[in-house]
């Protein structure tokens, strides 16, 4: 019997950086997940989700009021609880920590110490994936989400999102998480998941972790590196 496939990818980037859809595709792909035979539903989740208020696109994990931070605080633990009783089933994570500490320090002026939960995850074997694009590309990107966009008026400013990914860029590079910087300004998905596929394979991220977990390492690449 092979091993079990369990991989554990949270996806990080500013928003137009196609996560949403690379985790959809992350987690129906062969190489990660297994050949499926039937379509079941093996979860993606998200930080991103607005659970603390009752509008669309209100507030969540990510962007969450000062009022709100104990009970910010307390869900963070329950993910973390959650993964480690569940250490041996893969998760595909659409934003999560380094979302939310850059939220809270460009918009709100409040920087958090994450560090705790990244010591937790680390044992559990999660790695890191950065979304990145070239500032010129985030038009194009814009063009392809206005297609399908509730909420269009929140692409109006692209300077937001290069702002942010710059934040992002310096929070990234704290993680002790294994992580990969993935330039996506080609707006290729397919080949955004076989460079993760492929690093994941590398790094052993594929298998629940070994005696020799801790010791990923950085890589920075684009989309079109499928070697």
């Amino acid at each position: 019997m092979s091993p079990k496939l369990c991989p554990k990818i949270i996806l990080e980037g500013t928003r137009l950086t196609f996560k949403t859809e690379t985790a959809f595709a992350l987690n129906e792909h062969p190489r990660l997940v297994g050949v499926r035979k039937y379509r079941y539903h093996s979860p993606v989740i998200s930080g991103e989700w607005c659970g603390f208020t009752n509008t669309p696109w209100g507030r969540g994990l990510i962007n969450f009021a000062p009022e709100e931070e104990a009970l910010a605080m307390e869900t963070w633990h329950t993910w973390v609880r959650l993964f480690e009783l569940q250490r041996y089933y893969s998760w595909i994570v659409d934003r999560f920590h380094i979302s939310s500490r850059m939220w809270q320090k460009v918009h709100a002026n409040r920087d958090y110490d994450y560090r705790w939960l990244e010591q937790r995850l680390e044992p559990l074997g999660f790695h890191l994936v950065f979304l990145t694009r070239s500032p010129d590309s985030f038009a194009s990107a814009r063009k392809e989400r206005l297609k399908v966009s509730g909420n269009p008026s929140q692409y109006d400013d692209l300077s937001v999102f290069v702002r942010e990914q710059d934040a992002l860029e310096n929070i990234v590079g704290e993680s002790i998480l294994p992580t990969l910087r993935l330039d996506v300004s080609d707006n290729n998905v397919n080949t955004a998941v076989e460079s993760i596929a492929n690093w994941m394979e590398e790094t052993g991220g594929l298998y629940a972790p070994s005696a020799q977990a801790g010791e990923g390492r950085t890589r920075t690449t684009d989309s079109s590196d499928n070697s």
